[in-house]
């Protein structure tokens, strides 16, 4: 075994002092001269940062492999909440209390929803997966002024991963008690459903379209609607609908000849 630290990788290889090794993946140990010091690399990265790389590598009872350059991903996670509060310029909170839309809403309880079952059933990967998406949603969306209403619960859930940046945001946004102990957020079952779904159409096998129609709409309804779309209507003007294929919730073939 040679340190792993001063491993170098070219082209999908990997070279120590110029000749090249094989990688194995096992476990972390002096012998095999691939340990990672946890003081160290919460110097570089802190502690937050290792936490939810950890947390996020894959199931608890799975054995996976450590890549400290992956740890990137959870160290912009952590700076994408960061400046969803704190303005990195002038070092102020940009929080708004506007209303959440409907779409906000949506997003908010199914990630809510989502993470509650993960934690009870010890899935963290999956939870910092949610936590990632929803952070993407609202920087995506919003980027500064995001509404209270929708980082408030964010950090809660993040505490139980990145406990510091999480108290840190709580505090900055004027609570004076610890995140710690504030109630878990909860969802609306109204949420978790969809008013309306979108289906793609395809012709010959191939998608050409897309339809919005009720979550509840039956096969007739959803037919009518694909054969009126206006792509749809383009692409079989002069020619026979032999066959029309529904998988409800999924989509429309169309046959043609």
């Amino acid at each position: 075994y040679v340190p792993a630290a001063e491993v170098e990788e070219k082209d999908g290889k990997f070279f120590y002092n110029g000749e090249e090794v094989n990688q194995e993946y096992g476990k972390m140990g002096k012998s095999l001269k691939n340990a990672i010091g946890p003081d160290d690399f919460c110097e570089e990265f802190g502690a937050d940062t290792l936490r939810v790389y950890e947390m996020s590598m894959g199931p608890l009872d799975t054995s996976r492999p450590w890549a400290t350059k992956d740890v990137v991903g959870a160290q912009r996670f952590l700076q994408r909440l960061w400046r969803l509060v704190v303005d990195e310029t002038t070092g102020e909170i940009t929080v708004s209390d506007s209303e959440l839309n409907d779409e906000d809403l949506k997003q908010l309880h199914r990630t809510i929803a989502g993470i509650r079952d993960d934690y009870d059933n010890l899935r963290a990967n999956t939870a910092v997966a949610k936590l990632i998406e929803y952070t993407n949603y609202l920087t995506k969306n919003y980027g500064k002024s995001v509404p209270r209403a929708a980082i408030e619960p964010a950090l809660i859930m993040t505490a139980p991963v990145a406990p510091h940046i999480a108290e840190e945001l709580w505090n900055k946004l004027g609570h004076e008690d610890t995140i710690t102990f504030v109630d878990f957020p909860t969802f609306d079952e109204k949420w978790l459903k969809d008013d309306e779904i979108e289906i793609p159409i395809q012709v010959m096998g191939k998608v050409k379209s897309r339809v919005s129609v009720p979550a509840d709409a039956d096969q007739d309804t959803v037919l009518a609607a694909a054969l009126a779309d206006e792509k749809i209507v383009a692409l079989t003007d002069g020619k026979t609908v032999v066959k029309k294929i529904y998988v409800p919730g999924r989509m429309v073939n169309l046959v043609v000849k």
